[in-house]
C-alpha cells in the first residue's frame, strides 16, 4: 500500500473489516468518490474475470508469446460477451 501512495496511486480493493488487525484500506482511500464508484462497478467486472480464469482456462495460459496470449484473451472475451448477449437483449429498454 505504501508503494502505491508514493506513486500517488489510489488502490481500489475492498475493505476487509473481518481481518485480524482491521482493514488495510483506511479512510484516506474510502472517503473519495472514485472509490465508491469503483466498488459500485466491481460486481459487473469481477464475474467476467472469474469466467475467463475458470471456464476459458486463462488461469494458467499454456501459450507462448504475447501475441498468442493476446489472441486467446480477445477470443475468450468475445465468447464471454456472446454468452451474455441473450441476457442483455432480453432487458427492456
Amino acid at each position: 500500500m505504501q508503494d502505491l501512495r508514493t506513486f500517488n496511486v489510489t488502490p481500489h480493493v475492498s475493505q476487509n473489516h473481518a481481518r485480524r488487525g482491521g482493514s488495510a484500506i483506511d479512510g484516506r482511500t474510502t472517503r473519495h468518490r472514485g472509490y465508491a464508484q469503483s466498488q459500485h462497478a466491481r460486481p459487473r467486472i469481477e464475474p467476467a474475470f472469474g469466467w475467463l480464469k475458470c471456464v476459458a482456462l486463462l488461469r494458467k495460459v499454456k501459450l507462448r508469446g504475447l501475441g498468442n496470449v493476446d489472441r486467446l484473451l480477445v477470443f475468450a472475451s468475445a465468447a464471454f460477451n456472446l454468452l451474455r448477449l441473450p441476457k442483455l437483449l432480453a432487458r427492456p429498454a
